[in-house]
């Protein structure tokens, strides 16, 4: 079984450093574009793909569309356990305006950001599930930076060092009781 892990296209918040967290902002044109690059690019790779699936906002939802109707494989009902971090009342703020409203140490106050075990918990039980329900299936697996961020800290722990870009595509594979890296963040769709 091989499972691909794409973050969504960017959006016009990803742009401006907003956070979006649960806030369901759609893809910008140039997201939008970034999804059919990487619709060609998987069209042409050796892998054949299943199915794919997304979390239920927009952006994620929308760039699978893109990616199913190139393919010509299903997209099934979203999953909500695929939503971003819900970061509370941080969302839509840059960093600077986080900054300047509760200081530097922003990230340790609480100001309703879900809980990083219950992210990664949920991370977890979509892939576990995953696994027992199409154990041979190859499966396209559209999510967002912040949730994608916390799986790979879980399966790759030091290895995981690099921000998850957009349209980026990461392919774990599962042996025995181990998912292994093939890909790992890779964007060479959008050169």
């Amino acid at each position: 079984m091989r499972i691909g892990l794409i973050r969504h296209g960017l959006t016009d918040w990803n742009a401006l450093g907003r956070i979006q967290g649960h806030s369901d902002i759609p893809l910008n044109e140039e997201g939008r574009q970034q999804a059919s690059k990487l619709a060609e690019r998987l069209a042409i790779e050796h892998i054949e793909w299943d199915h794919i699936v997304s979390s239920s906002l927009e952006r994620a939802h929308e760039t699978a569309r893109v990616i199913a109707e190139r393919l010509h494989i299903p997209l099934l009902e979203p999953d909500e356990r695929l939503k971003e971090r819900g970061f509370g009342q941080i969302e839509g703020m840059t960093w600077e305006e986080r900054e300047a409203k509760w200081g530097a140490d922003w990230e340790t106050v609480e100001l309703g950001q879900e809980p990083l075990d219950v992210l990664q918990g949920r991370a977890m039980d979509f892939l576990e599930a995953s696994w027992q329900q199409f154990p041979n299936h190859n499966i396209l697996v559209v999510s967002h930076g912040g949730l994608l961020s916390q799986l790979f800290k879980l399966l790759m722990q030091e290895r995981h060092t690099e921000r998850v870009g957009n349209l980026s595509l990461t392919v774990l594979e599962r042996e025995a009781d181990a998912w292994n890296t093939v890909l790992y963040n890779n964007s060479d769709h959008l050169r």
